[in-house]
């Protein structure tokens, strides 16, 4: 069963409510009735209305009243007023108020539900546009590189991008997986609907179940008003589900029984919403391995993993370590590849880049604030995270000092850092990213002076 808005009918003629109420059902809307506006203001404070449609003179509390009481309590309902005594006072009075529309009775079949039909298109795109302005603030980049493991990826989402098919992506923290899911996204029939990322690791779990579903008004403590959660926001686009296995594991089940079943209901409602909506997921973790960690179901990521897709670490793509430079720079500052030194990128070439393309990202953003007015040159990029670790696959010799324990604390203590980055400091974040106790994150801040 597919949900259908809900439109209250206000007016205290028992005929005129009857007739309109048939004529929006047929029209496939849910409706209620209400015989003056007293009675309709408690049934809009129960929730659940959608729109309503409301004579202008009533006994105890008329259209008007009605309409100033919603705008006064900042219930977000929309009211149509119609009424066979029209005056250009009251119609100015209801548009400053703000109603949505003024009939003039007697009104066509054709007009009221254009009227209607108006509204909710109108309420759908406010939806979508603020949805949008929240997005622009995101970094888009492109797919940049020339290596071989970026014509691999490219190619690979040529192929996948025109189906319906879901995605899986892996690969470490800071790779692009974001940016390859939108790259499927713009390859796709979708592209003119919304593309929606959820981060599932950057929500608490409590409040997850809503950010994906929404929820009616009332269905738990602090919901006081409806809202439409992400799988609605991305009917007819693209859902992304970025840290898949950070999310529980049982609102994966859940998750599960949506994607079978294409339907779903928000928190606290009982109609069934049909879905359109294509997945594309994503996690930094081994899936097997969080299979057996009891972090992934097992059902969840076969049902996904239809397409994978790896997205390759930057120390394994170093070629495209100048493109990506440019690239960056020219997002930062409308920069010119020239106003990077050519010894940067040597500079860069040894070191183990933890944190991946996003790393780079934000060091360039650091770089150019050291450099001023200045070309980059080396020195705006500290690499003071941790020693650069130079592996075997990267340099034609080995290093000259093999102890394996100064090059694992190297290496840890660049985990540690980038770990603290993606987290935002959040120390307890952090340890969980790296699969570790906040007791031995916090040994670990103090043995190596991070986070201080």
């Amino acid at each position: 069963m597919t949900s259908s808005p809900r439109v209250l009918i206000v007016d205290d003629e028992p005929n005129m409510r009857r007739v309109l109420e048939i004529m929006l059902a047929r029209r496939g809307y849910r409706t209620l009735a209400a015989a003056d506006g007293l009675e309709a203001w408690e049934r809009v404070q129960e929730g659940g209305i959608d729109l309503v449609v409301s004579d202008l003179r009533m006994p105890r509390l008329d259209g008007i009243e009605l309409l100033r009481r919603l705008r006064e309590a900042k219930l977000d309902v929309p009211l149509i007023l119609m009424t066979a005594h029209g005056s250009l006072d009251s119609a100015v009075e209801a548009l400053r108020l703000g109603a949505c529309d003024y009939l003039l009775r007697p009104f066509d079949v054709e007009a009221l539900e254009l009227a209607v039909n108006r509204v909710f298109a109108s309420r759908r795109l406010l939806q979508q546009n603020d949805f949008l302005r929240s997005e622009v603030a995101r970094a888009k980049h492109g797919l940049v590189g020339i290596s071989s493991a970026m014509q691999k990826l490219r190619r690979q989402i040529e192929q996948v991008a025109p189906t319906r098919t879901s995605v899986l992506l892996t690969g470490e923290t800071g790779t692009g997986k974001e940016v390859a899911a939108r790259a499927i996204h713009d390859g796709s029939e979708r592209a003119d609907a919304l593309f929606v990322p959820v981060n599932c690791a950057a929500i608490p779990a409590e409040m997850l179940e809503s950010e994906l579903f929404g929820h009616e008004k009332g269905a738990f403590t602090g919901a006081v008003k409806h809202r439409v959660g992400k799988f609605e926001l991305a009917q007819s686009g693209t859902l992304f589900l970025d840290e898949l296995a950070e999310m529980p594991v049982a609102l994966q089940a859940k998750l599960l029984r949506v994607i079978e079943s294409g339907e779903m209901q928000r928190l606290g409602g009982n109609d069934a919403i049909r879905l359109d909506v294509r997945l594309v997921a994503a996690t930094n973790r081994a899936p097997q391995q969080a299979i057996r960690d009891g972090r992934l179901r097992e059902d969840l990521y076969f049902r996904l993993n239809v397409f994978a897709i790896e997205l390759p670490p930057l120390r394994e793509r170093r070629e495209d370590l100048p493109a990506l430079l440019a690239h960056f720079a020219q997002l930062q500052r409308g920069a010119v590849p020239s106003a990077i030194a050519s010894d940067v990128v040597e500079h860069l070439q040894g070191y183990a880049w933890p944190g991946n393309v996003r790393e780079l990202r934000n060091m360039v953003e650091r770089a150019f604030i050291l450099a001023g007015t200045q070309d980059l040159k080396p020195v705006h990029f500290p690499l003071d995270v941790g020693a650069p670790v130079v592996t075997y696959a990267t340099t034609d010799h080995p290093p000259s000092d093999l102890r394996l324990e100064p090059a694992v604390e190297a290496l840890e203590r660049s985990l540690i850092a980038a770990a603290l980055r993606d987290s935002g400091g959040n120390k307890s974040r952090a340890a969980q990213k790296l699969g570790i106790s906040e007791r031995s994150i916090w040994y670990k801040l103090k043995k190596y002076g991070l986070g201080e």
